[in-house]
């Protein structure tokens, strides 16, 4: 059994989020970039993650899939980097509910969006999405992202690179809207050094799969 940090991911995923977070962590990782149609759904890949996608990371005998998952993972296996509000701190209410949000009403309310699944008009139909509408996810999102610097407590912690991630990727791709407060506060955040160099090493391996491919 072996202590090494191993993170499976392909430089246009999830995994751009994972890796954000493992420059913030600061330890060493090894990554194995994973191709979707091909490695991702190899037997060997598959005895790891069943579900054939990335990212995945595995740290001694812990397999940890979903990216906020691993992010709350990372951030209690590597204490020092200061990730997440300690246990039994009041921060940690708010880290957790936070870092779940982006998990559920956020991923779920913008997937849907993006394929024009309409949820009925009715409360008890709303009430069983779990979200609502979008619009109410965002204003939620917006109110929260207004009121204070951080989400949990008074320093950046991994419900921060989260929902900043889900922030970021969604105006860049038009599935949220650029409201001023979800750009100030992604802004802020996606100019860490971490981000940075998290952006810098999965847009260069992005480039040299591209670089490779077939001409058509």
């Amino acid at each position: 059994m072996t202590d090494e940090l191993v993170f499976y991911t392909h430089p246009m995923s999830r995994g751009r989020i994972v890796r954000w977070m493992l420059e913030e962590v600061g330890a060493p990782y090894r990554t194995e970039i994973l191709d979707f149609g091909g490695s991702a759904k190899s037997p060997d890949y598959l005895a790891i993650n069943p579900m054939g996608k990335v990212p995945t990371v595995t740290h001694g005998g812990s397999v940890v899939t979903e990216c906020p998952a691993i992010l709350a993972y990372l951030a209690d296996a590597f204490p020092d980097a200061g990730l997440a509000p300690p246990p039994g701190d009041r921060a940690r209410g708010p880290y957790y509910r936070w870092l779940f949000f982006g998990a559920g009403p956020v991923e779920a309310a913008v997937v849907n969006s993006v394929l024009k699944v309409q949820v009925p008009d009715d409360p008890r139909m709303r009430g069983m999405v779990g979200y609502g509408s979008l619009e109410t996810v965002l204003d939620t999102l917006e109110d929260a992202v207004s009121r204070t610097e951080y989400l949990a407590g008074d320093r950046f912690s991994a419900a921060d690179l989260y929902i900043g991630a889900h922030l970021g990727w969604g105006m860049q791709f038009g599935t949220i809207p650029k409201r001023p407060a979800f750009e100030a506060y992604a802004g802020k955040l996606y100019g860490r050094p971490a981000a940075v160099r998290a952006r810098e090493i999965d847009d260069g391996l992005l480039a040299a799969q591209n670089a490779g491919a077939p001409s058509s």
